[in-house]
């Protein structure tokens, strides 16, 4: 079962700043420019620490990951950040505006014990990437900490967890901050023992599942062999057996799933249209009257009405087109949780079986997909509907993993909110 502890967080002082200028998104969203933009609003950026700026003097002994250290250091001699001295877990909501609806996300944060992947209560869903673990992996060594929470899900119909947030939140927060789409992030201590003991108990039998962050596990897990080889594991209770993780009931509403879409290169020899229409009904979607944003409002509308469709537009024709899957067996050698994904028809048929592709980039918004494709040497742009937060869960609990990408959560936690210190 899973160990999922309250914990000595460190925390900014809001007294000291303003929050809205020194919480980051997570690294992987960051582009140099907002980089750039972060590092412009505050010396005390939490972007200094997580995912800091590299220098043409660096060497070993003075880099992003030494200097990184040091903010933290002096920032805790600062006052800036402070230490808690008693354990507890954080109540971390998020409002946000999506299609005209006002949602909330919500759960908590607690240092979770580490298990090894898909063999005990934390399952992970999506496949990595091993670039993105090793810078992750200096962080941890210099740093000595968790800068950004593993967001993760659990699934009870219980309510006592429910109740105890309830209540906290009607309490002034600890510290509130705005991010770039105006979503409101709101941290509570949950201090109480009784409260906390509530969360214990109910999460004493839940599975886990790792839903953004599966970089951050892994690496948790790579420095937690790296101390117990270095013989600084005694008794399995270190600070660095565990990880900092986020929590939310996945039976509650709010949690919201992006699609990610693929800007792809395809071999000249290879028509796309030509080479899909065996299995996929394709239909031609735009017309010359038409704005470009009604076409693609359109083409959404239609992916959702049947399985396995996908938008796709051609650089070439400068044309957007519905693909429909016409029925016939498309050859998947995969178990049924992955076979029934968009996400693995569009991987392991769509570019590997068919149009042969051999690189693929990401990209979140459409009207940036398109552009991307128009100004770079792709071909083509394939959108995809959203994965199911079900279909997460079948995944991983039968211990397979989608393709990267294949989920985005939205909106994506702020780094700096809660510091897990070792």
């Amino acid at each position: 079962m899973a160990v999922i502890s309250p914990f000595k967080g460190v925390l900014y002082d809001p007294q000291k700043v303003d929050p809205s200028k020194i919480m980051a998104p997570p690294y992987d969203v960051i582009t140099p420019a907002f980089k750039n933009e972060l590092y412009s609003r505050s010396p005390n950026n939490i972007v200094r620490v997580d995912f800091g700026k590299d220098s043409d003097d660096d060497n070993e002994d003075t880099n992003r990951y030494t200097r990184a250290a040091n903010d933290i250091s002096d920032w805790l001699t600062q006052g800036i950040l402070t230490a808690e001295k008693d354990p507890c877990y954080y109540l971390y909501e998020i409002r946000y505006e999506l299609e005209g609806q006002t949602l909330r996300t919500r759960g908590f944060l607690g240092a979770v014990k580490l298990e090894e992947i898909s063999k005990g209560s934390i399952h992970p869903h999506e496949e990595t990437y091993s670039k993105p673990k090793s810078d992750r992996l200096n962080i941890m060594r210099y740093c000595q900490a968790n800068t950004s929470p593993i967001f993760s899900l659990f699934s009870s119909h219980k309510t006592g967890i429910s109740e105890v947030m309830d209540r906290i939140a009607a309490d002034k927060p600890y510290i509130s901050a705005v991010d770039e789409d105006g979503s409101i992030h709101t941290l509570w201590k949950i201090t109480g023992q009784d409260d906390m003991e509530i969360i214990r108990a109910e999460m004493s039998d839940r599975d886990i599942f790792i839903a953004d962050g599966h970089h951050r596990y892994e690496t948790a897990l790579a420095f937690q062999k790296e101390m117990a080889e270095a013989g600084k594991s005694l008794t399995g209770d270190e600070p660095f057996n565990y990880v900092l993780m986020f929590l939310s009931n996945m039976e509650e509403e709010g949690l919201t799933l992006l699609p990610t879409h693929r800007i792809v290169e395809i071999d000249s020899d290879i028509h796309p249209k030509e080479a899909l229409q065996e299995f996929f009904d394709i239909e031609r979607i735009d017309a010359a009257d038409t704005p470009v944003e009604a076409v693609r409002k359109h083409m959404f509308e239609q992916m959702k009405k049947k399985q396995h469709s996908f938008g796709m537009y051609l650089t070439n024709s400068d044309a957007y087109y519905i693909m429909s899957h016409n029925g016939k067996d498309l050859g998947l050698n995969l178990p049924e949780c992955l076979k029934r994904l968009d996400v693995s028809v569009l991987h392991r048929f769509i570019f590997e079986k068919i149009l042969k592709v051999d690189h693929y980039e990401y990209e979140k918004e459409a009207s940036d997909t398109v552009e991307r494709a128009r100004s770079g040497s792709y071909e083509a742009a394939f959108f995809l509907n959203s994965t199911k937060i079900h279909e997460l869960k079948e995944v991983a609990l039968a211990g397979h993993r989608m393709p990267p990408k294949s989920t985005y959560f939205y909106p994506k936690l702020l780094t700096g909110m809660v510091i897990y210190k070792y």
